[in-house]
């Protein structure tokens, strides 16, 4: 392999580095880790490559789907959860909190409740955004929740879900506008999509310094020199005595 090959690879392997280092410096300042509990044997949501880079899976966005999503479907799915909830205004408080007005309420807002200390210290109302990731997973979402409840996989579902709770009031919430959909796919897509692209530039740097160590001289192995080019001599002429 002459120098020239080699230089190539060489600047190959720069250039990934430091499009890695790139896309490490975003994805940090952009993903936040979360803690595992201590009790943890198997981590749900998460899938590790080959590579050893761990992708968090998220929610999906399900904000787009909520306005055309079908309510009677929500209502079927919300039988699930009869035996721990009650549904109709003025119902009492079971196993679990009374739904009726959830959306848009307090987090922790239901009086005659004891709601754990991670719904409590979490604050804030519920927005769609925060009732989507809840009924994806209820114990990811919230840290020590006494909700047993496994979660809705399926975005539509989930949707349904939504929008068959914004109908248990007397004043149902807005329907999730342009800003809130967009900020929603922020927070759910974008993150992912940067931990793949630094999971992609981990596994090409690595192919690559595969490569370049394959062709790269070692010490001892014999390096053909270049062949001098053979001046070409020129005639000589003999001059007449």
């Amino acid at each position: 392999m002459n120098s020239f090959e080699f230089n190539k690879i060489f600047a190959a392997v720069l250039v990934a580095g430091i499009t890695a280092m790139f896309a490490g410096f975003v994805a940090e300042n952009v993903i936040h880790a979360h803690a595992l509990e201590k009790d943890a044997v198997e981590i749900e949501g998460v899938e590790s490559s080959g590579g050893g880079v761990a992708v968090e899976k998220l929610a999906e966005p399900v904000l787009h789907l909520v306005a055309s999503a079908d309510v009677e479907k929500g209502k079927k799915l919300s039988k699930a959860c009869a035996s721990c909830h009650s549904f109709e205004k003025g119902g009492p408080v079971k196993t679990g909190p009374t739904l009726w007005g959830v959306v848009g309420s307090s987090k922790g807002g239901t009086s005659g409740f004891g709601y754990s200390s991670g719904m409590m210290e979490m604050g804030g109302k519920w927005s769609y955004a925060d009732l989507n990731k809840f009924l994806w997973k209820p114990k990811k979402f919230v840290s020590g929740t006494k909700m047993n409840f496994i979660g809705l996989k399926k975005p539509e579902d989930r949707a349904a879900m939504i929008a068959w709770l914004r109908t248990l009031s007397d004043s149902p919430k807005a329907l999730p506008g342009d800003s809130e959909i967009a900020a929603e796919q922020a927070d759910l897509v974008l993150p992912e999509v940067l931990a793949e692209k630094v999971e992609d530039a981990v596994e090409m740097i690595e192919e690559i310094a595969e490569e370049a160590a394959d062709v790269t001289p070692h010490a001892g192995d014999e390096v053909q020199e270049p062949i001098a080019a053979t001046p070409t001599k020129k005639p000589v002429i003999e001059e007449a005595p």
